[in-house]
This record gives C-alpha cells, structure tokens and sequence, in this order.
C-alpha cells in the first residue's frame, strides 16, 4: 500500500480558550496519495485555509496529527520543518509573495540557494521550473515587468522547484481575472501528471475544483461531503495538461 503523501488524522485547530475559544477546524481527516489532486472547497472561514497552514506545517493542530511522507510534523526539529518548507512542500498564495528586488530567475533560484545549492545548479533547477510553468524568456526581468498571471506562474515555479513532492495551492487565482485564473488552474491541474507532484488546492469555486481527481467539501470546520472525478473525467484533464 502506498504510502500517504500528506496525511491528516483528526485534526482540531482552535483559537483562544474558555468562553472566547473559536474552534476553525474540527476533527478533520484527509490522506493525499503521491500525485493525487485534491480540491478543498468551501465558503468564506470554513476552515479550509487554516486546514492548508497545518498540511504545510505552517500552524501546528491543537490536537491530532500531520504526517508528510508517513512522518508526523510534531516529530521534527524546527530545522527538519525549515527544511521542508524549502525542499518538500511548496506553497502557492493568493498574495504572490515574490521578491520584488530579485528577479524572475533570482525568485526561483532563492529556496535551492537557502537550502544550500550551488548557483550554477539552482540556475539550470530554476530554468527548469519556469519552463514547466511556461515561462522561457525575459526572466531576468523583476516581478512588476511581469502580468498577474505571468506573476503567478512564477511563484509556481519556486513552490516546484526542485525536488518539491507536494504543492499547497491557497486561493490562487483570487487576484487574477477570469481567464488567468482559468490558464493558473489548469496549469497546476497538469503538474501531477507531468511532474508527479501532488496538490492540494483550496478554492471556493466549483469549476475550479472540478479539475481535481477528488474534491473535499468543508462547512462550519468539518468535511462533509467528498466527491471523486470518474476515470474519464481525470483522464481528459490530464491530457488537457498533458499538451501545454
């Protein structure tokens, strides 16, 4: 059996205590095979987000358990965590988060060099990544010479680049319009198949998570319904990917 890329046992996230306690996620639990694309839908302060910061290590659960790769979080060092934030898990935000002082290439290459790869290696790794994402020219070039979209392609550039096994995609089309929001998701709908890499990509719209293999709805903290695609419908997705 394989192991679980991301596994989530149980969680619980609450904030403040006694009388004033808020309770954000309540006793979720979700596995995420290798290469699997899991949506997370829901409305406005379900919990999806937060349910996004405890898979990436981000906040830690009040109570149950993340496992990255069948190895709880609360087991590793502040350094292990670190050091998969840079290498294992990548991240894609609805704000960008991209250096405006680096440049395209500079912005990818940042986790490789933090993480103690050479130049010269983190250039032909960075190369590789923004080609994937369908960026192959002026990247020396800063983030605001870049469009929304192209922007965007960027940060997924730097969450896969590398040897990233799992990416967390958190409302990433909430500050493009309708068409590049439409080209981001199917982007990241194709890594899987291209790239291996799993996703988990939390949205509250319905066409954006009918790209993923099986969609998880929340409501109130709580999972309660999960959806998955029929072969065919993955199967066409996939080539839809397949080809850019």
């Amino acid at each position: 059996m394989t192991t679980p890329i991301l596994e989530l046992r149980d969680v619980v996230k609450s904030y403040g205590a006694g009388p004033t306690e808020v309770r954000a996620v309540t006793g979720v639990s979700l596995a995420v095979a290798p290469g699997e694309f899991v949506a997370v839908r829901g409305p406005s302060g379900c919990g999806k987000s937060t349910l996004l910061h405890m898979a990436g290590g981000l906040e830690d659960p009040t109570a149950g358990h993340v496992l990255f790769d069948g190895r709880a979080l609360y087991e590793m060092s502040a350094a292990e965590r670190a050091g998969l934030r840079r290498g294992g898990v990548g991240y894609v935000f609805q704000r960008l988060n991209l250096v405006p002082s680096l440049t395209a290439m500079e912005n990818v290459m940042l986790p490789l060099e933090l993480d103690g790869v050479g130049s010269r290696e983190a250039k032909e790794r960075a190369a590789e990544a923004l080609d994937a994402v369908g960026l192959d020219r002026h990247l020396e070039r800063y983030p605001d010479d870049f469009s929304g979209g192209q922007q965007q392609r960027i940060a997924i550039a730097r969450a896969i680049v590398g040897t990233r096994r799992l990416l967390l995609a958190d409302e990433p089309t909430g500050s493009l319009d309708t068409p590049t929001g439409d080209a981001v998701v199917e982007l990241i709908a194709s890594l899987p198949a291209r790239l291996g890499t799993a996703v988990v990509l939390v949205t509250h719209e319905p066409r954006y998570a009918a790209w993923a293999d099986r969609v998880v709805s929340m409501r109130d903290g709580c999972v309660v319904d999960t959806t998955v695609a029929p072969p065919v419908r993955k199967s066409a997705r996939r080539t839809v990917g397949a080809r850019r």
